[in-house]
């Protein structure tokens, strides 16, 4: 989608800004050129919902509702990730939303080079190195095209400013105009 003038730009977006997209679309390096730029504090849900140290064993959900409603009481914060039995009380405190409707193939490509190149990855868990996964590999394959929808859904009923990033190009023309860096 390219942007126009009804659509929100990064200072519109307030100092508590929801970011959605697909498995490895970007969300976390988003999140946090945001959290630079703004001195915004950025909360990496993922970081939350895994146990520190584990290669992704989940937290128990009582556990991470918790973390999760500790992080969205701040006054200010950038937030990256889906878990959508949580989303609705993240949207109530959220000033803006951006969506990434990043496709398939870019989703799947942007996993495979940060499980084979990427040590240190943002949103990642701390002392854990990703690995090629094929459940991993068929979740994007398989449940991508109809998170994309589900998230557009989101932007267009969140009663919020939102933006929808359709596009590599419209990410990187998103991070031009906001003077985000990678």
């Amino acid at each position: 989608m390219t942007r126009t003038e009804a659509e929100p730009g990064l200072s519109e977006l307030g100092e508590r800004i929801c970011i959605l997209g697909p498995s490895n679309s970007g969300k976390s390096t988003l999140a946090a050129a945001i959290g630079a730029t703004t001195g915004l504090p950025v909360v990496h849900l993922d970081v939350l919902r895994f146990v520190p140290g584990s290669h992704w064993i989940e937290r128990d959900p009582d556990e991470f509702g918790r973390l999760h409603d500790a992080a969205i009481d701040g006054e200010r914060w950038v937030m990256d990730g889906d878990y959508s039995q949580w989303l609705p009380q993240r949207l109530t405190r959220a000033t803006g939303l951006i969506v990434l409707d990043i496709s398939t193939p870019t989703s799947l490509a942007r996993y495979v080079r940060r499980t084979l190149f990427e040590r240190d990855r943002l949103g990642g868990l701390d002392g854990v190195a990703d690995r090629l996964d094929p459940a991993m590999m068929r979740w994007i394959v398989t449940r991508t095209a109809g998170n994309r929808e589900r998230y557009r859904e989101r932007a267009r009923s969140a009663g919020i400013p939102s933006i929808v990033l359709a596009s590599r190009g419209a990410v990187r023309r998103f991070y031009a105009a906001g003077d985000l860096r990678r």
